[in-house]
């Protein structure tokens, strides 16, 4: 019964009426930035053994992460995002 107190004061799905997505759109963006993540971590590491290795993947993943981040929530900033009623007619 504690576990269910914890998650009602949690709302749980606040995150995801504020990011505009669904649990599995959710998921799939957190994983595509896990896993960008993991390489440019991967890459950080190759590069503190060998130097001359990846010098510039890490921060290559790192800028493209954080670009498609803002870029993201621009959109979803955007009043019409996600709603078929604003489109124009192909």
């Amino acid at each position: 019964m504690k576990i269910r107190q914890m998650t009602n004061n949690l709302n749980l799905n606040q995150h995801l009426k504020d990011a505009n997505e669904s649990y599995f759109q959710h998921m799939r963006h957190a994983l595509r930035f896990f896993s960008g993540l993991a390489i440019g971590s991967g890459a950080c590491l190759v590069h503190a053994i060998f130097p001359f290795l990846c010098v510039k993947t890490g921060s290559a993943i790192v800028s493209r992460l954080h670009h498609d981040m803002v870029t993201h929530r621009s959109q979803l900033s955007q009043p019409d995002h996600g709603t078929m009623e604003n489109s124009q007619p192909a």
